[in-house]
Formats: C-alpha cells, sequence, structure tokens
C-alpha cells in the first residue's frame, strides 16, 4: 500500500461503501462516487445558474456598455477627424486664396510705386532740365556781357597797342585819338 491509499481510507467516512472499499484495498475519488451524483448535480446547476445571472446581469451589460462606448468613442473621433480635414482643406483654400490676394496686392503696390517714383524722377529731370537752361542763359548772357566789355576793351587796347608800335617803330609822337581812329578803320 502506498501514502495515498492510506490517506484516503483513513479519511473516508464510515460508510458501507467506504468498508467496501476499504475492504478491496482501493478507495474511489469523491467527484466519481456514484452515490454524491446527486448532489454534484445539484450544485452544478445552482452554481452554473448563479454564474449565468451574475453573466447575464452584471458582466455582460457592463461589456456591452464599454464595446458601446468605444463603439462611440471611435464614431465621434472619427466624425472630429472628417470635421478638422475639411476645416484644413478650408484653411489651405483660405491660405491660397489669401496668398494670392498678397501677390496681387503686392504687384499692384508695385506698379503704384514704380509709376509714382518714374513720375518723381520726369518731374525732377523736367525741373533739372529747366535749371540748367536758366543756368545756360545765364552763362550765356554772362559771356555776351563779357564779350562785348572784352570787346569794347579790345578797341581800347589795340589803340594802345598801335599807339605804342608807331612811337617805337617811328620814334615819334601819335595821340590816342589818331590811333584809336585807325584802329576803327581797320575793324
Amino acid at each position: 500500500m502506498n501514502a495515498y491509499t492510506i490517506f484516503m481510507a483513513a479519511s473516508a467516512p464510515a460508510t458501507e461503501h467506504g468498508e467496501h472499499a476499504a475492504e478491496h484495498g482501493k478507495a474511489v475519488f469523491p467527484p466519481l462516487d456514484v452515490s454524491t451524483f446527486s448532489s454534484q448535480l445539484f450544485w452544478l446547476f445552482i452554481v452554473f445558474g448563479l454564474l449565468l445571472l451574475l453573466l447575464a446581469k452584471v458582466f455582460l451589460p457592463r461589456l456591452g456598455g464599454i464595446l458601446e462606448d468605444r463603439s462611440n468613442r471611435i464614431a465621434d473621433d472619427l466624425d472630429g477627424a472628417a470635421r478638422m480635414q475639411r476645416e484644413a482643406e478650408s484653411a489651405e483654400l483660405a491660405y491660397e486664396q489669401s496668398l494670392k490676394d498678397a501677390r496681387a496686392k503686392a504687384h499692384n503696390v508695385a506698379e503704384t510705386t514704380r509709376a509714382s517714383i518714374n513720375a518723381e524722377i520726369d518731374a525732377e529731370m523736367e525741373a533739372s532740365e529747366r535749371d540748367v537752361a536758366k543756368q545756360m542763359e545765364a552763362a550765356e548772357a554772362k559771356i555776351r556781357k563779357l564779350r562785348t566789355a572784352a570787346l569794347a576793351n579790345v578797341d581800347d587796347i589795340a589803340t594802345d597797342t598801335a599807339k605804342s608800335l608807331v612811337e617805337k617803330l617811328f620814334a615819334g609822337k601819335i595821340t590816342l585819338a589818331v590811333a584809336a581812329k585807325a584802329v576803327k578803320a581797320q575793324n
């Protein structure tokens, strides 16, 4: 006999069947004992019924709620993603339109500025040309005046030069009036 059979024999209730099994030296495993089948089936149905009731009333509704919450959250997230995508697309279109408007405005500003700068340059050039023309006229008038004065002095210088030459060449004296008359006769 081994230790297991001794242990089973010692712990077995003193029943008629247990005594009979002890006589033969074999103990029957309690769940397989035919005499306890009815109570085992009774407790099986009670535990299975309670477990089924717990599943039906507690666990499955919670699990269903969790699944429904997840489903709703996923649907909300998908709706939000679609909404954000539409917003992003409209923002991109608005950005492209504002960029296009800004480029057009910059082009218009550049053209307007170029035109106004060209107009200012033309006005400055005309004013400068008028100033140069006035200065040229003033310079020409001054040159004419100086020429007239110089030509007037030329006669005097020519008279003095003629008088000096005649006096040196001919060792004689002549008057300024006679020298002036001779110079005027030559012009």
